[in-house]
């Protein structure tokens, strides 16, 4: 079976969140990005959860980062519960996406 960004994408949130919450997303990242640190800091304060992915330890995540970005490993990037993505959103953009879902 090869790699594909559903597969990865439907893996992530299965396992690290239920699904059945529309506002479930996962936030890719790594240890030293500074917007990455930002952004995470500013959903805290506005009380929104999600999960977190290294990309620098999972393979298959920085893989699905590149397929998002045109083959940059781009963080942070986030993937929707729907299947959509954005990559470095303010928090706000977030927000506004979450309320959309």
């Amino acid at each position: 079976m090869g790699l594909t960004y559903a597969s990865i994408a439907r893996k992530t949130l299965l396992s690290s969140k239920p699904y059945n919450s529309p506002m479930t997303f996962t936030l890719y990242s790594t240890s030293w990005c500074g917007p990455c640190k930002r952004l995470k800091g500013h959903l805290a304060e506005l009380g929104i959860s999600f999960t977190e992915v290294d990309i620098e330890q999972s393979p298959e995540a920085a893989a699905l980062v590149e397929s998002l970005n045109n083959g940059n490993q781009m963080v942070p990037t986030l993937v929707f519960s729907d299947g959509t993505s954005l990559t470095n959103p303010s928090a706000m953009a977030v927000k506004e996406k979450l309320s959309a879902l």
